[in-house]
C-alpha cells in the first residue's frame, strides 16, 4: 500500500514552479517576436553560431529544470511511499540541499546560457536586422567575457551547484534506503 511522500510532494511543487518559469520564459521570447526584441530570437536561433548557446540553454532548462525535477519526485515517492522509510536526520538535510541546489543550479546555468546566447547571437547578425555584425572573436571578448569572470565561468559555477545538489540527493537516498 502506498503512503504519502513529503519529499515527492516538494519536488512536484518545484517542478510546477519550474514549469511556470518555463512558460513565462517562453512567453517572453515569443512575445519578443512581436517587436520589443530586436533582433528577434528566431533570427538568433536560425543563425546558429553563438546563438546555439540560447538553444542549448532553453532545451536543457526544459529537460532538467522541469522534467527531471518532476521525475526526481518518483525516487522520493519510492523510498517514502512504497518502502515506507522516512527522511530523518542527515538524510533530511541532504534532501533539502538536493531540492535547493538542484533548482538554483539549473536556473542559473541555463538562463545564463540563454541570455548569453541571445546577446552573442544577436551581436553576430547583420546591422540591417538589428545585429552588430560582429565576428566570433568580438562576441567572445565583448559578450561572453564582457561580464565579470564571463558567462562560461558563471555557467560552470551553477552547473557545479546543480551537481552538488544531485549528489546530496543521491547520498540521502542511499542513506535512507539502507536504513532498517
Amino acid at each position: 500500500m502506498s503512503r504519502s511522500s513529503v519529499w515527492a510532494s516538494r519536488f512536484i511543487i518545484a517542478a510546477i514552479i519550474q514549469g511556470a518559469l518555463a512558460t513565462a520564459n517562453t512567453l517572453f521570447w515569443v512575445v519578443g517576436q512581436l517587436g520589443f526584441l530586436r533582433p528577434e530570437v528566431s533570427r538568433v536561433i536560425a543563425f546558429g553560431s553563438a546563438g546555439t548557446w540560447f538553444t542549448v540553454g532553453y532545451t536543457t532548462y526544459l529537460i532538467v529544470g522541469v522534467v527531471a525535477t518532476a521525475v526526481t519526485a518518483l525516487f522520493y515517492h519510492y523510498i517514502e511511499g512504497v518502502l515506507g522509510k522516512s527522511y530523518t536526520g542527515i538524510a533530511n538535510k541532504l534532501a533539502w540541499l538536493h531540492l535547493i541546489l538542484m533548482n538554483v543550479g539549473v536556473v542559473g546555468a541555463t538562463w545564463l546560457m540563454m541570455i548569453g546566447g541571445y546577446q552573442g547571437g544577436a551581436a553576430m547578425l547583420p546591422p540591417a536586422v538589428g545585429g552588430r555584425g560582429w565576428n566570433a572573436t568580438m562576441v567572445h571578448v565583448n559578450v561572453f567575457y564582457g561580464i565579470p569572470l564571463g558567462y562560461p565561468t558563471w555557467i560552470a559555477v551553477f552547473i557545479f551547484i546543480l551537481a552538488a545538489g544531485v549528489f546530496c540527493g543521491g547520498l540521502g537516498y542511499l542513506i535512507t534506503w539502507r536504513r532498517k
